[in-house]
């Protein structure tokens, strides 16, 4: 069962039919849409600030979503994928995103809607990425356009992973 846990009064609350791994970790202050699924070993720490994320969102394995103390929220779109071993902090995160593998994104930096984040890109603090745009590298530079049939594939992936949840008793 995964670890759940409150942080001074504040407990995480859950849409409907989440699926949490059995060694994920959601404690504090936490809000979650629907159909989200919280990978194995992925972290959700909303101890020091508030972590909303949408609807359909997948934090997959081994990723970690967290805040700044009194500065940085984090907030987190509809239809968001967060590859494995994904850092998002203290940033938003806006809806049909997806986050690659190991990225890391930092506080007060904004990833527009339709953006992809490139497997092991930084996107620095105050970082805003202009939509529709695949960003790459360290730090994360505006690489081209997305186009439509990624866009495509971001939004499958992410009704790919609430498949892949039901697959696991709940």
């Amino acid at each position: 069962m995964a670890l759940i846990l409150p942080v001074k009064d504040k407990k995480p609350i859950f849409g409907k039919d989440c699926f949490l791994a059995a060694n994920a970790t959601v404690t504090g202050d936490v809000e979650m849409g629907d159909e989200c699924s919280v990978w194995f070993t992925a972290v959700i720490r909303g101890d020091v600030n508030s972590i909303k994320i949408g609807n359909r969102t997948n934090i997959q394995d081994g990723a970690v979503i967290h805040c700044t103390y009194e500065k940085a929220a984090t907030n987190i779109g509809n239809y968001v994928s967060i590859g494995h071993r994904a850092i998002v902090h203290g940033c938003t995160v806006e809806d049909n995103v997806l986050i690659g593998m190991g990225a890391i994104v930092m506080d007060h930096a904004i990833v527009k809607e339709g953006c992809i984040i490139a497997a092991g890109a930084v996107v620095l603090e105050k970082t805003i990425c202009e939509a529709g745009y695949l960003y790459a590298g360290i730090p994360a530079r505006k690489v081209k356009k997305v186009s439509e049939e990624q866009i495509a594939n971001m939004k499958k992936t992410a009704g790919n992973y609430v498949m892949y949840s039901s697959w696991f008793n709940r």
